[in-house]
């Protein structure tokens, strides 16, 4: 049950990003939205970062969701990624990642739980296989994932897997 009064009739989770405070949460939505549709990272390595913050922050919404299904922006490379990849992120021994996809992933669990262990030799390994435009894209990412899945979190409003888009009703599932 959400933590936070939605009108009747109303998406709980819609209604937090688009409706509840407008002046912060629809360029809130609006980043949210950024993110998934310019971000310049692989989809392998940017699903990687995301669902390892959705593992850390335990949400359901993010869990479910599949960019390459879920956002039109990064349909185009749907054969890149199955669900045995999904089932193993978080596991740094699987043979199927490569060295890219586990450093976005250990990226995005240091980055949420213990941002100060990013010492020189993390930083080492992250400068010999990203560029400063895509290590800037991959915190940008991170950073909106945890905020914002753990906003849902806290207030309870998860739903249907969706990206929340300015403009969108707040009606629905």
């Amino acid at each position: 049950m959400p933590r936070i009064s939605v009108p009747e009739g109303s998406d709980p989770l819609m209604h937090v990003w688009v409706g509840a405070a407008p002046g912060l949460s629809i360029p809130a939505a609006q980043f949210s939205a950024a993110v998934y549709e310019k971000s310049v990272l692989p989809l392998r390595e940017f699903e990687a970062a995301r669902i390892r913050i959705a593992q850390i922050n335990e949400c359901q919404l993010c869990l479910g969701w599949r960019s390459a299904r879920d956002a039109p922006a990064r349909a185009a490379e749907a054969d890149s990624i199955d669900e045995e990849f999904y089932n193993h992120v978080g596991d740094a021994s699987w043979e199927g990642f490569s060295e890219r996809e586990l450093l976005a992933a250990d990226f995005a669990e240091r980055f949420a739980r213990d941002h100060l262990s990013m010492d020189d030799p993390f930083w080492n390994r992250m400068r010999a296989s990203f560029t400063d435009t895509e290590i800037v894209d991959l915190g940008l990412c991170v950073g909106m994932w945890v905020s914002q899945g753990r906003l849902n979190q806290v207030l309870d409003v998860d739903g249907g897997c969706r990206v929340p888009t300015p403009g969108a009703p707040l009606t629905g599932g």
